[in-house]
């Protein structure tokens, strides 16, 4: 078996697992069924990116493992008019699904090198609703707000409150939220005319969400 045709059988397994898993909404799965992870995972990692693990992508993050991805989208509940917003891009495969799902983009990314990788990727892909920027995620993106949707994919103590106001009402806004070394969970938050309606989902474990962009070549 060619190495195109066992990562096709790979690709399926995985999309078996996270059938199992409770995954149900059959717009995401498609989505990641369609965007190829070995494109985002370094190439010393390329069989290992359709196991449900997180993967290291340098600068000391990590692309996120397909479980996590999906149900975070899911949970975002999605449709193709949304404008979302994207707190920390990383290898851009969170991003990659979003851009199958959602009107428009908008993914923000402290290391300029992830950044621009993920950014050739996005190209070669043909990926043209999104819109990048290298920046400190933990101030949004006050410009282009509000957004019917946020997933941010680092975690915080707390969840922003500048991200929150940027919330447009009736969005969904998903983060992990805990201490680093700590308890995290992912939180929902919900916007409506009288405020917002948070909820805990499930454990994660994710990076830190640093603010200011990171050092690197201009």
């Amino acid at each position: 078996m060619n190495d195109e045709a066992s990562l096709a059988d790979q690709r399926i397994r995985l999309i078996m697992e996270l059938r199992s898993q409770g995954v149900t909404d059959t717009a995401v799965l498609s989505a990641i069924e369609r965007v190829p992870r070995e494109l985002f995972v370094p190439p010393s990692f390329r069989d290992h990116a359709y196991e449900n693990a997180a993967l290291p992508i340098g600068m000391g993050q990590t692309i996120s493992q397909p479980s996590v991805v999906a149900y975070m989208t899911q949970a975002l509940e999605l449709s193709d008019r949304m404008k979302v917003l994207e707190i920390g891009t990383g290898s851009g495969y969170q991003a990659a699904i979003l851009a199958k799902l959602a009107r428009r983009v908008y993914t923000i990314e402290r290391h300029r090198e992830l950044l621009r990788e993920a950014e050739k990727r996005f190209a070669e892909l043909r990926l043209r609703n999104i819109t990048t920027r290298c920046a400190d995620g933990s101030k949004g993106w006050p410009e282009q707000a509000p957004f019917d949707r946020i997933v941010v994919t680092a975690a915080a103590p707390e969840v922003p409150q500048v991200l929150l106001e940027q919330l447009a009402v009736g969005g969904i806004l998903i983060a992990p939220v805990g201490k680093r070394r700590g308890e995290q969970h992912l939180v929902r938050v919900r916007r409506n005319s009288d405020g917002f309606a948070r909820e805990t989902l499930w454990p994660v474990r994710f990076v830190p969400l640093v603010p200011e962009p990171a050092a690197g070549r201009a």
